[in-house]
């Protein structure tokens, strides 16, 4: 079975179905989405409607901490992450934001467990973006003893960490499109990067696949229409910032 890993959409629609359509392409039979559908982007109802159609269709969900903030935004916006929150949640329905409210934090089919931040106190929304970070979500992920593989969003970054042998944590980062064989007799972590606003300096799309059968991941980068989606956050009177940063990929 080929389960295609996204997360970190970001209220990006045209990014999100250019997703959509390349994990058709290479054969994705189910989805999972690691949070953070909404924030940033010009089109929060568009993207929840669309996981929503997914779900119903059997795709696996998690909350983000932008989907948190947008059912309820913070009183005072005290970080850039945080400017967008009210906007989002005005355009959101009530049924989309009881829908958003009512994900899981953690979801776990067979011997992988999906996470939006890390496994670690899921809902503090800690960064998995070093070896140190990773440990502690690995070691938190071994509290589930069947337990493999770890995919989460947050960072924004395509990263694969495992523990050799001896126990070391290793951190990879992956070429887009080449498979990785991800063998069962080790525990893997995986940054699967960000669908809707990637910050690597590269504004193509980011997602991955695993291959549950032959036991390997692939990291992918799609070309969409940036410009379009950074045009709809300009119409929409939202930070010109954060259509510089899909323009830019930054």
């Amino acid at each position: 079975m080929r389960l295609a890993l996204m997360a970190d959409i970001h209220a990006n629609i045209q990014a999100f179905e250019a997703c959509l359509a390349h994990a058709r392409e290479h054969g994705a039979q189910q989805y999972a989405l690691l949070g953070d559908l909404v924030g940033y982007g010009a089109d929060p109802a568009a993207v929840v409607e669309r996981a929503q159609q997914l779900a119903s269709e059997g795709a696996l969900l998690v909350k983000g901490n932008h989907d948190q903030m947008a059912i309820t935004p913070p009183q005072a916006v005290v970080s850039v992450g945080e400017s967008t929150a009210a906007w989002t949640h005005d355009r959101l329905s009530a049924g989309q934001r009881e829908w958003l409210d009512e994900l899981p934090l953690t979801v776990q089919q067979q011997t992988v467990l999906l996470v939006h931040a890390s496994v670690d106190q899921p809902g503090s929304w800690h960064y998995v973006n070093d070896e140190r970070a990773a440990s502690v979500c690995m070691d938190a992920a071994a509290a589930f003893p069947e337990i493999r593989y770890v995919f989460c969003g947050h960072v924004h970054e395509q990263t694969l960490y495992y523990r050799g042998a001896a126990a070391q944590l290793m951190k990879f980062v992956p070429t887009p499109g080449v498979a990785l064989p991800v063998p069962r007799h080790r525990h893997w972590l995986a940054t699967v990067g960000s669908v809707g606003q990637p910050r690597d300096r590269n504004p193509r799309a980011m997602y991955a696949i695993f291959d549950t059968e032959k036991l390997q991941l692939t990291f992918q980068r799609v070309a969409y229409d940036n410009h379009a989606a950074a045009v709809a956050i300009r119409q929409a009177a939202l930070p010109d910032y954060f259509a510089d940063r899909l323009e830019l990929g930054r």
